[in-house]
């Protein structure tokens, strides 16, 4: 059953943007090529452009998700435009004033006063069966990002790993779905760079309970945390063993690196953390190598560590 607001809408819409405002986005590197497009969300049912809160709502949704089209629609418009909303895709909310007739409890004369309402929208990229207007704009025309076989191959071969959309212009791993989506490749300055966001956000995945185990779709770390922290760490290694498995060019490597260096300061309060973080990443790279882990090495030491090593 979904979830209905509450009747407080303004305290809905509060905690919506503290929400989004509390998972941010890691800044770490970001070699994907950003689009071009006006960034005004507006309805696709109507053309009109959204106002107040709601631009605010929208592009933050916009942000977080990666979305390059500016249009929004119901659900119900959805199938109007003879497509659907995609299984499992969730809706933003936002709000209007609807003017409600009412009597005064003084004059009982009937006046209209403005009350606050809400729709849930989806954006088009999720949707399937028509084309938004915007998904047809002209781009700066880029050179082809070139694919590296090795690293397809390594793509190729993590069984039962998880389901890879190209969509939106950032990369994410979804626990609850165990979905990775990352942009087309086309979109990375190049291919190196594209190998080494896939890896990082494929390496998230070995976390998942049907894999190591590390709770990433059981106790999924608010943003910021220790255990947030400590799972980039986690990831950005094995991206890097990965990276050296296939050959990837010390420029990249040395991004991972630099990244790592960043938490010095944190690292310097815990002995064991790289050691054991890098045991971790050692095991994810393997699991999506298809390697057999040596029965010594287990996520024993891991997963026993205080919760507030970072």
């Amino acid at each position: 059953m979904k979830k209905q607001p509450s009747s407080d809408l303004y305290q809905d819409v509060t905690d919506r943007v503290l929400k989004l405002l509390d998972q941010g986005t890691v800044p770490w590197r970001n070699p994907i090529r950003r689009g071009t497009g006006g960034g005004w969300p507006r309805n696709l049912d109507s053309g009109k452009e959204y106002r107040g809160i709601n631009v605010f709502l929208l592009a933050m949704r916009t942000w977080e998700e990666g979305f390059r089209s500016d249009f929004w629609l119901t659900f119900k418009q959805a199938q109007q435009q003879g497509g659907r909303v995609r299984k499992g895709e969730k809706s933003t909310l936002i709000v209007f004033w609807k003017q409600v007739n009412r009597t005064d409890p003084q004059t009982d004369e009937e006046v209209k006063i403005p009350v606050l309402r809400h729709y849930n929208v989806f954006n088009a990229e999720q949707c399937d069966g028509f084309t938004p207007p915007d998904a047809e704009q002209s781009e700066v025309s880029v050179p082809p990002v070139e694919r590296i076989a090795e690293a397809e191959r390594i793509v190729a071969g993590y069984r039962y790993g998880p389901e890879i959309i190209l969509r939106g212009r950032q990369a994410v791993y979804r626990p609850a779905l165990d979905r990775v989506e990352i942009p087309d490749p086309e979109q990375f300055e190049s291919g190196e760079s594209y190998y080494a966001t896939l890896f990082h956000e494929l390496s998230h995945s070995t976390g998942h309970s049907t894999r190591l185990n590390r709770g990433l779709d059981t106790k999924l770390a608010p943003f910021g945390s220790p255990d947030y922290g400590k799972e980039e760490l986690v990831a950005e290694m094995s991206a890097a063993f990965l990276s050296a498995a296939c050959g990837i060019s010390p420029p990249t490597i040395e991004q991972s690196a630099a990244y790592i260096d960043s938490w010095r300061a944190v690292l310097k309060g815990d002995k064991r953390l790289v050691i054991t973080a890098a045991g971790a990443a050692q095991r994810s790279a393997d699991w999506i190598l298809g390697r057999t882990v040596p029965e010594s090495e287990t996520q024993a030491d891991w997963l026993a560590q205080p919760k507030s090593t970072l």
